[in-house]
Parts: structure tokens; C-alpha cells; sequence
């Protein structure tokens, strides 16, 4: 197979989808490999580390025209869509839920498009989503303290407080990896820190594994509304896999929230979990709602490529290796968890969650899989 991997070309996004380390096993499984000049060295790999590991550097047309197989980080952007051909592979982040306009692009491309995001393992987690998930969790209360800072239009609350002074406090929505991550972070920077959730399972353990690190609470409309009063920080940190996130802060209860207070929204990337929340770049990162400091960059794992590369693609290689090996449809026929990566095919909408946000025909994967 001609496997393809061009330079991301979103705002500030430096990371890349292939490593060094992986062309080097594609080529030993006697697969052809071809990088954009350039697409690595933001994440520290230059030209030469992938020629020595075989690939060939060529320009960003070529792997749009002739890639079998286009492995990358974020959601191909419409340039990008509009050089997708009938069948062909894309491989990457979509999150297409809230993303109308690429949906009906890439199955107007009918081009094959298999979501990171949506891929399982058996213990119903999401491997592809999780590395990213940690590395977001953990950026979370960095960026957000940064929006805290007076000349950002923060409170100018310093998070740890100082001897004398009492720590601001950080809310938390959302118990998964995301936010538990961020919850480890902020209590890590001496901040106050309540993690809500509306799983007491999910609570329970958290409580039994970190309970003298920040407190945890049930999420439910009334408690929610109830300590968003106090918070300096509240962090979005919801999933539903494959679907729009759910809006949990209203437009109307920003005027419950302290004033220049800090909404930071690591799920914008399905939607985001705040009404008042739009999509922003690590260009202009933050901007103003009614006296509160919204952070809402939808790819944070960008702002640190090195460390986020890395972990990605120690997540993606077995995942690209198979689909290489064997093709899309053999590979997906032989492993549910990837076929549920399956977004669209040939103009077909092939994951519900996706086709059930945009009201689309849903197309079961499985009848595909024969065609």
C-alpha cells in the first residue's frame, strides 16, 4: 500500500500523523511511504529521519492524488477535502458530530474515513481518543491560570494562593480521563479542586484512588448550578464518544459565575460542553462573554507537538500497521473495534452517533464490509 502523510495545516497544529519510527515499520512490512516536506519538523523530526527510515519526501498534492492510505492528526481541512478521491482511506481525528460542513464533504468525496475518536478497546475505553484526552486534561489548568492572569483578562487569582491568601477554586465537569488528569494537575498547582461527575461509580474510585488530592461531587443540573457561584476555573472536560457534547453552563448562568472568571472547554471539539462556547486558535485563544474569559482552542495537544506526536502515534501504529497490511475492509471484518472507527464510506454515514447529531441516514458498517 502507498501510505501518505501530509503537513497539518490547521492554525498552530504542528503536530504529525506518522513518526520516523513508524515509516520504518511500514517499510518493513513492504509498504511504499511518502511524507509532506516539512510535515515533521514542528514535532522535532526533520526530512532526513524519515528518508533514513525510507520515506520519500514529496509535495502535499502528491499524497492527496496518489496515497492509498492518508494518515493524519486533525480533521482534514477543506482544502484538504476537497483533493480526497473516491476510494481512498483517510485516517486522523474527525469529530464530525458538530461539524456539518465536513461531513457533507467527505461524502460528497466518497472517500473512506476512519475516526480515531470512535475506536474502542475491549475494556470500552477509546485508546486513539485517550492520549490526547491526558494531554488536554493536563494543559487544561495550565492554560487556563494563564487566562486567569490579570493582563489576560482574568481575576488575577494565582492558583496556589500565596501564604496568607487562600487558593482560587477549580470545578471540573466530567470524571474521564480528561478530567480526572486535569483535576491530578490543578491540585498538583495548589489549587482547590472539585472533580463532578454523574457516575458514583466512576466517582467511588476516584474518591478510593485520590481522595486526598481534590474533592468529587454528583453532577446534575442543581449541583452544578450550584458551584459554578464559587469557581475561579470551570473546566469542560464531558464525552459522549462520537456525538455533540452536552451543554451543562447555560448562556443565562454566566451571570451566576464570578466576573472574570475562567471557562476553559476541552470538549469544543465535539461542540463543547458550554453554551457560549465557539471553536478558537492558539492565535486568539481566549475572548469575552458577559465579563467571563472563555479558552476554547480546539487543539490543544498542538501547543506541545513533541510530547503529543509521541504518544499518539505509540497509540495509532498497531491501528495503521493493520489497516496497511490488510486493507480497510479485511481489516475492519476482523477487528470491531476499528470498524467502529468507521465514520463514512462511499458516501455513507457509517457511525450513529454521527448520522443521529446531523439527523443523517445511518448506514450499519457490517453490510459494507461484502460490497
Amino acid at each position: 500500500m502507498l501510505v501518505g502523510c501530509p503537513k497539518e495545516i490547521k492554525n498552530h497544529e504542528y503536530r504529525v500523523g506518522l513518526t520516523p519510527s513508524i515509516v520504518k515499520s511500514l517499510v518493513i512490512d513492504k509498504h511504499d511511504v511518502i511524507i509532506e516536506q516539512n510535515a515533521g519538523i514542528g514535532s522535532g523530526f526533520s526530512d532526513d529521519k524519515y528518508i533514513e527510515a525510507g520515506a520519500r519526501i514529496v509535495t502535499s498534492a502528491e499524497i492527496f492524488s496518489d496515497a492509498e492510505m492518508i494518515v493524519k492528526v486533525k480533521e482534514p481541512q477543506q482544502s484538504e477535502r476537497a483533493n480526497l478521491n473516491s476510494g481512498q482511506l483517510i485516517f486522523t481525528y474527525l469529530h464530525l458530530a458538530s461539524d456539518k460542513d465536513q461531513t457533507s464533504e467527505l461524502i460528497n468525496s466518497k472517500a473512506t474515513a476512519i475516526a480515531y475518536e470512535t475506536i474502542t478497546d475491549n475494556d470500552g475505553t477509546l485508546p486513539l481518543l485517550a492520549p490526547m484526552s491526558e494531554i488536554a486534561g493536563r494543559l487544561a489548568p495550565q492554560m487556563g491560570a494563564w487566562a486567569l492572569q490579570k493582563a489576560n483578562g482574568g481575576s488575577g487569582k494565582l492558583l496556589a494562593g500565596a501564604p496568607g491568601v487562600i487558593p482560587a477554586t477549580v470545578l471540573i465537569i466530567g470524571g474521564g480521563v480528561v478530567g480526572t488528569q486535569a483535576a491530578l494537575i490543578a491540585s498538583g498547582m495548589g489549587a482547590t479542586v472539585t472533580l463532578m461527575d454523574n457516575s458514583i461509580k466512576r466517582l467511588k474510585y476516584l474518591d478510593e484512588m485520590f481522595c486526598s488530592r481534590f474533592n468529587t461531587n454528583f453532577s446534575s443540573e442543581e449541583t452544578i448550578e450550584k458551584a459554578i457561584k464559587s469557581a475561579d476555573m470551570i473546566i469542560g472536560a464531558v464525552l459522549v464518544p462520537g456525538a455533540e457534547a452536552p451543554k451543562l453552563v447555560s448562556r443565562s448562568q454566566l451571570s451566576l459565575i464570578k466576573k472574570r472568571s475562567v471557562l476553559v472547554d476541552v470538549a469544543i471539539d465535539q461542540g463543547g460542553c458550554f453554551e457560549t462556547s465557539s471553536a478558537t486558535t492558539h492565535d486568539n485563544p481566549i475572548y469575552n462573554v458577559d465579563d467571563i474569559i472563555h479558552y476554547c482552542v480546539a487543539n490543544m495537544p498542538g501547543a506541545v507537538p513533541n510530547t503529543s506526536t509521541l504518544a499518539l502515534s505509540h497509540a495509532t501504529k498497531p491501528f495503521i500497521r493493520e489497516l496497511a497490511n490488510k486493507g480497510w475492509k479485511k481489516a475492519c471484518s476482523e477487528n470491531q473495534h476499528l470498524l467502529n472507527g468507521l465514520n463514512i464510506h462511499d458516501g455513507n454515514v457509517t457511525n450513529r452517533a454521527v448520522a443521529k447529531a446531523q439527523n443523517l441516514n445511518f448506514v450499519d458498517p457490517k453490510t459494507l464490509l461484502d460490497s
